[in-house]
């Protein structure tokens, strides 16, 4: 599942198996809520830094306008979102990206827990900054 060419490619496939862990477990039908509980758990037992409902500032021409928390912000480069839906649509897509390019964070996934199979996408913010 590692992709060399991919930017934290290593921490984004621990990100994968964990939430694959916790969908098998756990399967679909549950609230949000308990998919980043559970999450919170795998993640620690796989190694990896993170903080839960982190609260991010949100820019608009450079100055503070409010702030916004991000579900888990791994290893203080990879933002997660998570959903407990039937089906992801665009505007959720849209979202993420949206979250990527306000908290200026290259990498981000979306994952879903809500489908009958694990969903998941690994996101690039294609505005990134490097500051």
């Amino acid at each position: 599942m590692i992709k060399e060419q991919y930017k934290y490619s290593e921490i984004t496939s621990r990100i994968i198996g964990s939430a694959m862990e916790v969908h098998k477990i756990l399967g679909n039908g549950f609230q949000e809520l308990i998919y980043q509980r559970a999450l919170a758990k795998e993640l620690g037992w796989h190694g990896l830094s993170f903080a839960r409902e982190y609260e991010m500032p949100i820019h608009y021409k450079d100055e503070q306008i409010g702030t916004r928390r991000v579900d888990f912000l791994i290893e203080g480069v990879i933002s997660v979102e998570i959903k407990a839906i039937v089906k992801t649509e665009d505007v959720h897509l849209a979202q993420a990206i949206n979250y990527l390019e306000a908290y200026n964070l290259e990498i981000g996934m979306l994952i879903n827990f809500g489908a009958k199979s694990l969903e998941y996408k690994r996101l690039i913010n294609s505005k990134f900054k490097n500051v």
